[in-house]
């Protein structure tokens, strides 16, 4: 593999010094989430600096705003959270506007990264990038098998870019980028809006509202697909790992197992438990139910890691619910 001779310099000079972990979409749900895992494993202390970036510090649409940040704090690792997300519905309007804002956000951080001589970029794909038809449990090898579900091709495209630019740069210059794939990911810091968000923060809020109103509890579609979940705080632990200790190009998927797979009944359950709901459930069957699976296998992360415990899904929920409704002042809803 060759190598050339500016990017060997590079990789040289960045791997001597303390390591400085720049985390674009460092205020959100995942962001915030290794945030409070790095201080609690007291990253910090160990000589690392980390770096937490919100979109009010730079429009990384923008590639002269992505150098700026990347000049000015000289990272030597990146974990590359930003991007334009929403729920099914927005998806469905506006799978352009996903599609571009992806494609740029992603390739500025990523030659950017490239040009300052980033040791380690880890960036967040989706399951939704998975091909529409396939067979189940979908696995690591399987992302480019086919188009993916009709509903969000827009950020599954640009999210699936991610895999093939990390491909080229370790072809072409020898960086080593990679890419997680975490399922479904919920926890506190969330985005809880109804109408745009993913369906477990909107089913909470949903919740809280008809709690608090007397009102019926009303869930979008039959709530018969089927859904892993992983709580922010489980993920960010993985991310951390990534980060220090996987080394392979090839994405790896983060996730509970095949057999921790939930209905959204059941999603709804657990939440009008967590919240003490005693109201009527009703199932908007108007509503599109999105893509039915996407069972993931965790099979590979089970061979690096085979003892990692994930914190039961009730547990999360209840956790969830609770930071809700002590936050919900000033929550993202």
């Amino acid at each position: 593999m060759h190598v050339d001779t500016v990017t060997e310099i590079a990789q040289m000079e960045t791997q001597k010094a303390p390591m400085r972990v720049l985390v674009t979409g460092g205020t959100g749900l995942v962001g915030r989430a290794i945030e409070q895992v790095v201080q609690a494993q007291g990253g910090c202390g160990k000589g690392e600096q980390w770096i937490f970036l919100s979109s009010k510090d730079a429009d990384l649409r923008d590639l002269a705003q992505t150098r700026a940040l990347f000049e000015k704090h000289r990272p030597t690792h990146v974990i590359h959270l930003a991007a334009m997300v929403g729920g099914l519905f927005r998806n469905m309007r506006e799978n352009l506007d996903f599609w571009r804002s992806n494609v740029h956000i992603n390739d500025n951080v990523l030659q950017t990264a490239h040009e300052m001589g980033v040791v380690k970029v880890v960036s967040c794909l989706s399951t939704c990038i998975f091909p529409d038809k396939t067979t189940y449990p979908i696995d690591e090898t399987m992302i480019h098998n086919g188009p993916p579900h009709n509903s969000n091709f827009g950020y599954s495209y640009a999210k699936r870019m991610i895999d093939v630019q990390n491909r080229a740069y370790f072809q072409q210059h020898g960086r080593r980028y990679t890419a997680v794939i975490p399922t479904n990911v919920f926890g506190p810091h969330d985005n809880f809006n109804i109408e745009d968000g993913h369906v477990l923060p909107g089913l909470i809020h949903k919740a809280y509202i008809a709690h608090k109103e007397g009102s019926p509890l009303q869930v979008w579609g039959t709530g018969t697909p089927r859904r892993q979940f992983i709580y922010s705080l489980d993920l960010a632990r993985l991310f951390v790992w990534v980060l220090r200790e996987y080394n392979e190009i090839d994405p790896i998927i983060l996730s509970v197992g095949e057999e921790e797979e939930v209905s959204i009944k059941e999603v709804a359950d657990s939440v009008v438990e967590a919240l003490g709901f005693k109201g009527q459930v009703v199932f908007d069957t108007s509503k599109a139910d999105g893509q039915f699976k996407k069972t993931a296998s965790n099979a590979k992360l089970r061979r690096h890691l085979p003892d990692f415990t994930f914190t039961p899904f009730s547990q999360a929920v209840k956790e969830t619910c609770d930071w809700f409704v002590a936050n919900y002042d000033t929550a993202r809803k």
